[in-house]
């Protein structure tokens, strides 16, 4: 039986690296922050350069760990490498990877409702989205997981949604007054990126199970970011807990996944959603 600080113990991360792609966007930050927070050191991987240093200097500041932010276009192999490298030249290790890029366009963009919809929706579209969201990772997975393999232990975790498990409910985004054709909609690449990262999540977890290599997925729910009331309203009328997540309850999850907490846990989907997907 463990004591109190044997069980605590098994949270922390005190010295491990950890590569979060998508890390300058609304998630990415703030599963880095916990990662930190655990004693982790974050690597804040996005292709948007100066957001991702700008976050990683402030997590250094809160935390006194050595983040670092690195501008990287994880659809490209050699890009991926680059940055395993680099890494590696810094910090002389790798133990963790969150697979948190996506593309995610606001629905109620107005430049994005035309070609939303599923009739209209454009192949570029959808090969733009599934190189980031299912290529990125795979390639990361491939690349950075090569090197937990060679190391003989590490964690993965990809980041899913409700609407990977779910269809997306499109009476959430409908706009009075619009003719059909025009509704907003959530659009098709979200659902089938989401779903494919769970399928990803079974392989990597089976490929390297004897190799100290565990995959998760943490599936998560609506995020509150300054939505319309409305649609935040109509968002919580159809989750059990009456309202939609704030950005930081991800973060235990987060911790536990990547910790020895979670060390007998690989292939599974921890469902973080308010309870929606019981429904």
């Amino acid at each position: 039986m463990s004591t109190r600080a044997e069980l605590f113990a098994r949270f922390d991360l005190s010295g491990r690296v950890a590569v979060i792609t998508g890390g300058a966007g609304l998630l990415g930050p703030r599963h880095a922050n916990a990662i930190a927070s655990a004693g982790g050191i974050p690597v804040l991987v996005d292709l948007h350069r100066d957001r991702a240093e700008s976050q990683a200097a402030e997590l250094e500041r809160t935390h006194g760990v050595p983040a670092i932010g690195l501008g990287v276009d994880i659809t490209s192999p050699s890009a991926v490498e680059a940055m395993l490298a680099d890494v590696l030249a810094r910090h002389g290790r790798v133990d963790i990877l969150v697979n948190n890029a996506a593309n995610n366009p606001k629905v109620e963009d107005a430049a994005n409702v035309a070609f939303s919809r599923l009739e209209n929706f454009p192949l570029r579209q959808w090969e733009a989205d599934v190189a980031v969201g299912l290529t990125g990772a795979f390639l990361c997975s491939q690349i950075v997981g090569r090197e937990l393999a060679r190391r003989g232990r590490g964690s993965i975790v990809n980041i899913s949604s409700e609407y990977g498990m779910i269809a997306p409910d499109q009476r959430l985004y409908r706009q009075e007054g619009l003719p059909e054709e025009q509704q907003p909609v959530k659009p098709v690449t979200y659902s089938v990126v989401k779903a494919g990262l769970m399928g990803l999540t079974s392989y990597l977890a089976t490929y390297w199970a004897t190799r100290g290599v565990r995959c998760n997925t943490l599936t998560v729910g609506g995020v509150f970011n300054g939505q319309p009331e409305s649609f935040v309203a109509r968002a919580a009328s159809r989750i059990p807990m009456e309202r939609m997540a704030n950005p930081d309850e991800y973060e235990g999850a987060i911790v536990f996944l990547c910790s020895d907490a979670s060390s007998f846990m690989t292939g599974a989907n921890l469902v973080v959603d308010g309870g929606k997907t019981c429904w």
